[in-house]
């Protein structure tokens, strides 16, 4: 099992993050959202990135720690997307509270929204 985070799995284009938020899907998981599209061609089977509200959290401090928490979530837990998905997905992941939950907890709701999120995919797919 690779538990990396790679250059090349980060989401770094803009018109695919526009697309994300025109025309993304979301499911949701209080108090994180995950919002995604399907890719056309792309060499990795998903491209991730992670935000957090300036208008929740005012310093940057506060923001990037959430951020990579996040990112830990998502790259301890991508086995449970990656295994069951067939086609390349962008993703985006937010926390969308002012409440400070711990590690344990934003770990534990990640895996319920990955869960979440595949059972869309099935069901969008059928």
């Amino acid at each position: 099992m690779d538990f990396s985070y790679p250059k090349n799995e980060k989401l770094k284009s803009r018109k695919t993050i526009d697309l994300l938020f025109t025309e993304g899907k979301s499911v949701s998981k209080f108090p994180l959202r995950l919002v995604y599209i399907p890719l056309q061609e792309s060499d990795e089977k998903i491209k991730f990135g992670v935000s957090v509200s300036k208008k929740h959290f005012k310093k940057a401090v506060d923001r990037n720690y959430f951020k990579r928490v996040l990112r830990e979530c998502y790259r301890l837990n991508k086995n449970l997307i990656l295994d069951k998905i067939n086609q390349p997905f962008a993703v985006m992941f937010f926390y969308q509270t002012k409440d400070r939950l711990s590690y344990q907890e934003i770990n534990e709701k990640t895996i319920l929204l990955f869960e979440k999120f595949i059972t869309a995919i099935h069901s969008e797919q059928q």
